[in-house]
């Protein structure tokens, strides 16, 4: 049973946080994994560093630059991953990443490279359906990485059912069709949606992400999914207090009731 399987298989409230690696500092991406682990945290996304995030806020979007700005490459979160696996061996790691950054990188490669550096999966924002079959889907079948796709309130019953049907790990439930960002509660119109894909009875489980910044947002998506999804939050937590780590994670834990 692989960590992702193992993870779905004993918990239903799991708390997975986002970062952009290289944020606030270069060399911050071991430090944080660890210091998540330690308090608390069951996954955490590891985001790479892009010059267009467009499903990204501004939050992500500016802590995207200040990474690229220190020097963060592709090449480099992975090495630094490999460290954080070697230190952190339980806690499943999913790559976040833009498709530009994957294709320049080589997809083949980037396979090879993520199983030696112990990724559990990835998320393409951007990566079509279409596209994941022809191009990714029988490289996460050979490396046992799978690619977690996103739905929204706007995805229908049927693209849903070929996601559960097709792809492995969980699925990304976004709770608008928003950018990222903190909000303050989920409305009727996202609760209907939750509900919706609650009753098509999916194989697979569900995170839901977008929006969650408080106990009541967390504890509202672990109501109807599997856990939750934090990034904004926590990259604000870090941009408060860039160095201190043990500070930043503590302040997420705490605004979440953790």
């Amino acid at each position: 049973m692989n960590r992702l399987q193992n993870l779905f298989g004993r918990k239903n409230d799991i708390l997975s946080v986002y970062f952009t690696a290289g944020f606030p500092h270069l060399d911050d991406t071991v430090r944080i994994i660890q210091e998540l682990d330690r308090q608390g945290a069951d996954m955490v996304e590891i985001g790479v560093p892009f010059s267009d995030p467009m499903a990204d806020g501004p939050v992500i979007q500016d802590s995207g630059t200040q990474a690229l700005r220190n020097g963060m490459t592709l090449t480099l979160l992975l090495e630094h991953v490999a460290e954080a696996r070697r230190r952190v061996p339980g806690m499943p790691f999913v790559l976040m990443g833009y498709l530009n950054t994957m294709m320049q990188y080589g997809i083949d490669r980037l396979y090879e490279d993520c199983r030696q550096a112990g990724i559990d999966a990835v998320i393409v924002p951007d990566l079509p359906f279409d596209d994941y079959l022809r191009d990714f889907k029988s490289l996460s079948d050979r490396y046992d990485i799978p690619v977690v796709m996103m739905i929204t309130p706007e995805t229908s019953d049927e693209r849903i059912r070929l996601i559960d049907d097709h792809c492995d790990g969980f699925i990304y439930m976004v709770s608008s069709a928003s950018t990222t960002g903190t909000k303050d509660s989920f409305g009727p119109g996202q609760i209907e949606y939750f509900d919706r894909v609650n009753r098509l009875g999916l194989k697979h489980p569900r995170l839901i992400g977008f929006g969650i910044s408080d106990r009541l947002t967390f504890d509202s998506a672990c109501r109807y999914s599997s856990g939750g999804i934090i990034g904004s939050l926590f990259i604000k937590c870090l941009g408060v207090c860039p160095d201190d780590i043990p500070g930043a994670v503590s302040a997420l834990m705490k605004r979440i009731g953790r």
